[in-house]
């Protein structure tokens, strides 16, 4: 590792910190601006040990695609959320899945579940601790097996296939 590795072994993160601190001090003066550079060195330097190996994106057109599939996943939930909230006389059927995960590392299971957390109408509620199944809150459940298989085919075989294969 090369020396300026070693002071800023994540460049990415460390720029990201001193952002986030000078909008935090609204101030460009020497002093903050100094600090910032000492914070965005400093913390990634302070915890290294405490994260995990970086993941490799085995896929990286996978990966922008499933990207791009979450985010019009995303609007088109917000839509039927808001129009099921919207319309008179039909109540939301609420209920809870079962999800029997096939992916099994630790983070593929936190970005499947982040992401259905993060589709309006669902809701990632506990991970068995055997990570054999998710359970789903869904806002308005028509067809379990159906949810099931969209969320596999959408969501859970491309992370598969990102990050395990």
């Amino acid at each position: 590792m090369t020396s300026l590795g070693r002071l800023l072994p994540t460049p990415t993160l460390s720029l990201v910190l001193l952002i986030i601190w000078l909008l935090l001090v609204r101030s460009l003066a020497p002093g903050q601006l100094l600090l910032g550079v000492l914070l965005a060195m400093g913390i990634p330097l302070l915890t290294r040990r405490l994260w995990e190996p970086l993941p490799r994106v085995r896929h990286p057109w996978t990966l922008c695609r499933f990207v791009a599939r979450v985010l019009w996943d995303i609007l088109k939930a917000n839509l039927e959320v808001s129009y099921l909230i919207l319309k008179p006389g039909r109540a939301p059927r609420p209920g809870f899945v079962e999800y029997p995960l096939l992916v099994r590392e630790p983070l593929t299971i936190t970005l499947l579940a982040n992401t259905i957390t993060l589709t309006p109408g669902t809701v990632s509620t506990n991970i068995r601790l055997d990570r054999s199944t998710l359970l789903i809150h869904v806002l308005d459940l028509d067809d379990e097996q159906a949810l099931v298989e969209a969320i596999r085919t959408r969501y859970e075989r491309p992370l598969k296939e990102i990050f395990e294969c």
